[in-house]
């Protein structure tokens, strides 16, 4: 029988292999066609655009802006709506056009590639997607370093758009994201060049996450030890969820002196870190916990909910907040209104801000405060202190934990593995993995917290300075010479990215989990494992042995 579709690119993807029917994370068949479709389009845009940059001519912003958009767009549990997704196809084959047009009239050769030819309309694109999905790729090692690198392109794509809302950019970064991906769409590479190409992208994922971590600090600040309310105060609240910073200064300067609080949900939980944003008295404090526990934590906040970036569990057909659901950016769910940014790139937030009026408190599911704002320029605060602890034997170990979370049973692994940590280790965390242990607390060292927070997963670009940094103080030759372990938990394409960035700097003895990617073929995985001694997690007991923790 023939598959409706094929996609492995998160951790939960069906049976550890590849879903076939419709997405772990709810997406639909149609969906994932759409998704396909929009990649070829891109693939497109990518390919002319490198081969006008080979002739020196100049590419307009708004092809970059589109690619990095598109990228973001199909990332997992970002966007849901067929349609919305479909407007970006014809978006994207009139600008490859435009794109072919300027070739053409430049007198510049461009390669001969489907994703050149094909002029087809909308009503065939479903039977376009089933010929140019991941599987357009037969060789299973070839294909499974083109994934991992576009995988991790996506994940940098996230993370320069967020840049870019502030008004950040790096032109190499585009370049290299359209390089990479014509290069895998019109040349015969082989393995050993796709493996290069893939540590290339590492490198460049670190300077996508240099580049948001500057947007970041100079728009609100460097991140300092902040505690977080997480209980709820007695006035209507807005819920924002995701990644982006610029939506929720948007959200927290326009609901100001209304009545209405601000909460933080998930990956948007470090926004509380930045001193920019403590000046708002109406931003309350974080609620709930992972992306995946929404189904239960929206019911009970009562109020709107913003989808600032992906993470979007679909809600069930009982579920009541649907109507009280709105995404913005690259994000999409049908039937849920899209905050859509004006020419100014400004987002009118009215709308959810009338009907949060009309809306109920948030129930409090939980009491007290967690601690975070542990990013990069924070811990070189505290050296000293962190100094005197390692060479004191006060702290024996750093267990670098970030990553993501996810609804699967066997992630239970990592609290039990915060648990059993020996006391004298501390635990550097940034992303929604910390959910699974940021609340058990695990006291501190010399008053140096055990859970140290850098923020979102895209700040495990702190975790990657503070240990070149400790490097540095120690005078050690090799990175891998610290005492420190990676056991990260990984879900979507932002940790690849993240995971490709520390091999690029060198970084090595990383154990990823819960399972290992379905898209990395065994091959590939014992290439991995031989050169950077990547593997995947065990039992509790086993893995302490094996990080030298135990």
């Amino acid at each position: 029988m023939k598959e409706n579709m094929f996609c492995f690119q998160c951790q939960e993807t069906a049976k550890g292999t590849g879903c076939t029917v419709k997405g772990v994370c709810g997406k639909m068949s149609s969906t994932s066609a759409m998704m396909d479709m929009l990649l070829f389009s891109v693939r497109g845009i990518a390919i002319v655009a490198n081969t006008l940059r080979n002739g020196h001519r100049k590419i307009d912003e708004k092809i970059n802006r589109f690619i990095v958009d598109a990228l973001f767009t199909t990332i997992t549990n970002a966007n849901f709506d067929d349609q919305r997704i479909i407007r970006l196809i014809r978006k994207g084959m009139e600008l490859r056009n435009e794109l072919i047009n300027q070739a053409l009239q430049a007198g510049i050769p461009l390669p001969e590639t489907d994703e050149l030819q094909w002029q087809g309309t909308e009503e065939e694109y479903t039977a376009k997607a089933s010929q140019v999905g991941v599987l357009r790729e037969t060789d299973e090692n070839l294909r499974s370093l083109k994934e991992l690198t576009l995988y991790g392109l996506k994940g940098m794509a996230a993370y320069t758009e967020h840049a870019m809302h502030l008004g950040f950019n790096d032109e190499s970064i585009h370049t290299f994201i359209q390089q990479a991906l014509s290069d895998m769409t019109t040349q015969k590479l082989t393995v050993p060049e796709l493996t290069q190409l893939v540590l290339e992208t590492g490198k460049y994922g670190v300077s996508a996450m240099a580049l948001l971590d500057k947007a970041n600090t100079q728009s609100y600040g460097n991140p300092e030890i902040t505690k977080v309310d997480i209980g709820v105060r007695s006035n209507p609240g807005i819920l924002i969820s995701g990644h982006d910073l610029k939506d929720l200064e948007e959200l927290l300067e326009q609901t100001e002196g209304t009545g209405v609080d601000v909460y933080t949900h998930s990956e948007m939980l470090p926004a509380h870190y930045y001193p920019a944003f403590k000046k708002y008295s109406h931003f309350a404090g974080n609620y709930g916990n992972s992306w995946w526990r929404q189904r239960e934590e929206f019911e009970t906040f009562n109020g709107p909910i913003y989808f600032t970036t992906n993470c979007i569990v679909p809600p069930l057909p009982s579920a009541s907040y649907i109507n009280r659901m709105y995404t913005g950016n690259s994000t999409g769910y049908p039937g849920c209104k899209h905050i859509q940014e004006n020419t100014d790139g400004y987002k009118d937030f009215s709308e959810i801000i009338a009907q949060a009026k009309k809306c109920p408190p948030p129930t409090e599911i939980e009491t007290g405060h967690i601690t975070g704002g542990f990013a990069h320029n924070q811990v070189v605060q505290l050296a000293p202190q962190i100094i005197e602890a390692v060479r004191s034997g006060a702290i024996r170990k750093f267990i670098v934990m970030a990553g993501c979370d996810g609804r699967m049973k066997n992630r239970e692994y990592y609290t039990e593995f915060a648990e059993a940590l020996p006391k004298n280790t501390v635990i550097l965390t940034a992303g929604c993995a910390k959910y699974r242990y940021n609340k058990l607390g695990l006291g501190d060292i010399n008053g140096i917290p055990r859970v140290l927070d850098a923020g979102q997963c895209n700040d495990s670009y702190s975790l990657a300075l503070i240990a070149l940094k400790l490097k540095e103080i120690f005078g050690l030759a090799n990175v891998n010479d610290l005492p420190i372990a990676f056991n990260i938990a990984w879900y979507e394409q932002k940790a690849v990215i993240v995971l490709l960035a520390l091999l690029s700097l060198g970084f090595k003895n990383i154990h990823i989990g819960p399972t290992l990617p379905a898209f990395v073929s065994p091959a590939i995985l014992n290439a991995l494992a031989e050169q950077f001694n990547l593997g995947g997690i065990t039992d509790v007991k086993q893995d302490l042995q094996r990080l030298h923790i135990a």
